[in-house]
């Protein structure tokens, strides 16, 4: 992707080194801020270490980290979606990374859940194609999370 911010980069990492606990770390701001809950309670580094899962940052050329994002293995032939964070407009890029290596790794659909509140995050996955599902796993009993799902497509 490329724009005013220059070529943005999206790159596999490992989600417990110092860029991505950098670009979490903002994240979490940010959506204690928004939510009043960082989301740290719903991701551990090590759901994204195996096999068929990925995290991924975003950055500038070879300069700042601008954004992250992941995927686990749901269920069957499902990745859910985690982490999902972008400055500079780099969410479609990160998002599209992600769908297209999920795709690649044997998933047809994807999921995900944010909150309600967070009308930016809903409306960002609306616009790429997702749609609300039924709640899954813990957030099943959660009134304030939306949970979103998106057939993918080579």
């Amino acid at each position: 992707m490329s724009g005013a911010v220059g070529i943005v980069k999206v790159e596999a990492c490992d989600p417990r080194g110092p860029d991505a606990a950098s670009v979490i770390e903002r994240l979490s701001g940010a959506l204690v801020t928004l939510t009043g809950d960082g989301g740290t309670s719903s991701f551990d580094p090590t759901d994204v270490l195996v096999p068929r899962a990925l995290f991924v940052i975003a950055r500038v050329g070879q300069g700042a980290v601008i954004g992250c994002g992941a995927y686990r293995p749901l269920e069957g032939d499902v990745a859910e979606i985690k982490r999902m964070y972008a400055e500079q407009g780099c969410g479609g890029a990160i998002l599209a990374h992600l769908e297209a290596a999920a795709l690649a790794n044997g998933y047809r659909a994807a999921s995900l859940s944010t909150r309600r509140v967070n009308a930016r995050a809903v409306s960002f996955y609306e616009r790429h194609g997702y749609s609300e599902i039924a709640p899954y796993g813990r957030y099943a009993d959660r009134p304030q999370s939306i949970c979103l799902g998106k057939m993918l497509r080579p």
